[in-house]
């Protein structure tokens, strides 16, 4: 069952581990069907030797309906999630080093670098603190998103959200460049940030780009 979806989701979960968003078995990928079952990434498995039978299969009534697997102890969170915003159909997880340092020094990832704006539609929002493993960070997730594509966990990591999965890894990719950005440009001065209309114009122009 969704086998071509379940080859994605390990294929995003390795572009974040070559990417450096993610360690060992940090952190999890998931994606939502259209007929509302949804995909979870297995907990505590590395993702090098992960193949789609291992993935586990919800359906909307949250009963596993396929996989042998224990699934992410995140499932709570990312249920919670796809419950209350209905527009996302993919979620990603990670530790990224460089965004969660960002949520300790400050309250959010503004909009600084028009990579942010084109992939997590502009500043990020670090959320209060929730421990691993637990409903709250979908809560929070909700909370704060504010129809970007991102949060970041204060003392956590980040989650990633989108329309599909390609959104949801774009966003966790470039978000990590960008916070090595600002916390460069903040460590000899105070960073330049970008103005209302220059957010709308580069999410606008990445409207655009691809084929």
């Amino acid at each position: 069952m969704y086998e071509n979806e379940k080859k994605e989701i390990i294929s995003a979960a390795l572009e974040l581990k070559y990417n450096n968003l993610i360690a060992l078995s940090g952190g999890n990928v998931s994606m939502r069907m259209p007929n509302g079952d949804y995909v979870v990434t297995p907990s505590g498995m590395g993702y090098d030797n992960m193949v789609p039978d291992d993935l586990i299969v919800f359906n909307k009534e949250k009963e596993i309906i396929e996989g042998y697997r224990k699934p992410s102890v995140d499932t709570a969170a990312l249920e919670y999630i796809y419950d209350h915003m209905p527009e996302v159909n993919a979620i990603i997880h990670t530790h990224q080093p460089y965004a969660t340092a960002v949520g300790l020094v400050s309250d959010t990832l503004p909009a600084c670098s028009t990579t942010l704006s084109n992939v997590c539609l502009g500043a990020v929002n670090v959320t209060r603190y929730s421990p691993p493993g637990h409903v709250g960070m979908g809560e929070l997730t909700v909370e704060y998103a504010g129809g970007k594509r991102a949060v970041i966990l204060k003392h956590h990591g980040v989650i990633t959200i989108g329309e599909t999965l390609k959104q949801a890894l774009y966003a966790a990719v470039y978000m990590e460049e960008v916070a090595k950005l600002y916390l460069a440009a903040k460590a000899v001065g105070e960073p330049a940030i970008m103005t209302e209309e220059q957010n709308r114009l580069a999410v606008e122009a990445f409207e655009r780009y691809g084929q």
